[in-house]
């Protein structure tokens, strides 16, 4: 009985716990919702801070209005299809062989994956690279020099290491060849983990606004997220200028920047419910064996 009434104490303080983080993780996106959601005078008055204060959907009205935000948004959503695709293929066929220890220089191979973890060549090098082979300006500049992510290659290789040796020998034994042991044995035993790490590649491409400031300026190529870091840079001004200068037909700054992250961040949140059940499984397993 004590057992029972201590384990029911510690689970009701880890509630509280979790439940109080949890908590602490929305009260921004709360806030940048009450805002996008609130009045310019509400806003301009310092008034709104978790809900919204005098309903306004105006900021929603401009930025629904606004092709190129739709046309980044399309365009982002492309991208993180055909990088998060890419990225999948290249981690699969490097992690696979990986897991072989017959495969000559495995040692070798692992140690330089390795030390791309630490040491990289450098931004300016990156950026050189990238325009001597005319990729600036195009899609191939934001997919092909982050196709691999020596991090997540190393959680897939254990996870494939994990799989029981015996199952491939099976398959190997009814003719199948290594390729064809990889599609219809190994893939399909290793859902939650490619769920997790496609999940991973998804939501950094998608995050990512650094490597499109660096390569492109033609804007039709604008990831959602630059086009959303333009927007807040070019909407910077003080208090007292948006006081004089913004009527009430339009939204202040910091309602539209608000009402723009809103919208570039629902569509990736949307995601997440689809992949739970894999991402917590994924990650464990595949970091259980090394």
């Amino acid at each position: 009985m004590t057992t029972s009434v201590n384990d029911k104490i510690i689970n009701a303080c880890i509630i509280t716990v979790v439940t109080f983080a949890s908590f602490l993780c929305l009260v921004p996106i709360l806030h940048l919702v009450s805002i996008s959601l609130s009045s310019n005078a509400a806003i301009l008055s310092n008034q709104v801070t978790l809900f919204p204060v005098e309903w306004s959907t105006l900021a929603y009205q401009t930025v629904l209005k606004d092709v190129k935000m739709f046309k980044s948004l399309l365009f982002t959503i492309l991208l993180v299809v055909l990088f998060t695709s890419i990225c999948m293929v290249m981690t699969i066929c490097a992690a696979y062989p990986l897991t072989k220890k017959r495969l000559k220089g495995r040692d070798f191979f692992l140690l330089m994956i390795l030390f791309t973890m630490f040491f990289s060549g450098g931004l300016i090098p990156e950026y050189l690279l990238v325009k001597s082979l005319k990729l600036t300006n195009t899609i191939w500049a934001l997919v092909l020099p982050g196709m691999v992510n020596a991090f997540y290659l190393i959680i897939l290789k254990s996870f494939f290491s994990s799989i029981p040796e015996e199952l491939e020998e099976s398959a190997r034994m009814d003719g199948s060849s290594h390729f064809g042991t990889l599609i219809r044995v190994v893939l399909p035993l290793s859902m939650p983990v490619l769920a997790t790490l496609s999940l991973f590649y998804a939501v950094g491409r998608w995050n990512a606004f650094m490597d499109a400031l660096f390569y492109i300026t033609n804007q039709d190529l604008y990831p959602i997220q630059l086009k959303l870091y333009q927007l807040v840079i070019s909407n910077q001004m003080s208090d007292s200028m948006a006081t004089e200068g913004m009527s009430a037909t339009a939204p202040i700054p910091e309602s539209l920047k608000a009402a723009s992250i809103m919208f570039a961040t629902v569509p990736i949140l949307l995601v997440y419910p689809w992949l739970q059940r894999y991402f917590i499984s994924g990650m464990m397993i595949g970091a259980v064996k090394g």
